[in-house]
């Protein structure tokens, strides 16, 4: 049988080590690739075709969900895991909406690292059990998907990738380039992200950035 071929994604090397490592203990498990941006781990899945991508979420330049989002649009075969440090119904809700099926904490990796990336293998979800508990608690809380909605899904895709490139500190010129777009596009983008968030600086906008998970401090 071909091997079930595995990408990490996540911008500390000592991490990417370890999954490695734990990943590698299954037979017939092979890592195939490894990614330290979230830009990265969009560009080695369409050039690698792994089975499965596990991605942390505070990545440089593109952050794990908007990377999620992008490599389910390219590839929906393709299923992801997220491992990350950060506990928020939110965020797993977000995941959600954009196809991720697995979500692990960082401090769970050791003993469900494997269970996940196996059940993900089998087209069956994997949330860590607090993940899972929020998630049930906040969808019985809800009535109307307007009242689930967050400012976060409020933003195109496009417009995250912004937020999270101008929250890194990159001029609109560097944005520009990095997203291909020109520079009037961009300037468009960060007004429509300050109206739609209600954010009056720059300032504001890191605070928002690291306050949700997008970059860290």
């Amino acid at each position: 049988m071909p091997a079930f071929r595995i990408l990490v994604a996540d911008d500390h090397d000592v991490v990417r080590q370890g999954v490695r490592a734990l990943l590698q203990t299954r037979p017939g498990w092979e890592v195939c690739g490894e990614a330290a941006t979230g830009g990265e781990a969009v560009e080695k899945t369409e050039k690698l075709r792994p089975d499965i991508v596990i991605l942390d979420i505070a990545m440089p330049e593109l952050n794990g969900l908007e990377a999620a989002r992008l490599i389910r649009k390219a590839r929906p075969e393709v299923q992801i895991l997220v491992l990350t440090m950060y506990e928020s119904e939110d965020l797993v809700r977000e995941l959600l909406k954009v196809g991720v099926r697995g979500y692990v904490l960082k401090t769970d990796a050791g003993s469900d690292l494997i269970a996940a990336t196996e059940a993900l293998s089998q087209g069956k979800t994997f949330l860590t059990s607090g993940a899972l508990q929020g998630v049930l608690k906040g969808y019985l809380a809800s009535t109307t998907s307007a009242e689930a909605e967050t400012p976060w899904s409020r933003l195109s895709g496009r417009e995250r990738e912004t937020l999270q490139l101008l929250a890194e500190g990159k001029t609109n010129k560097e944005i520009a380039f990095r997203l291909g777009v020109s520079i009037k596009t961009v300037e468009k983008h960060r007004a429509r992200i300050m109206s739609k968030l209600g954010l009056h600086s720059i300032s504001e906008l890191v605070r928002y950035a690291i306050r949700n998970k997008i970059i860290t401090p």
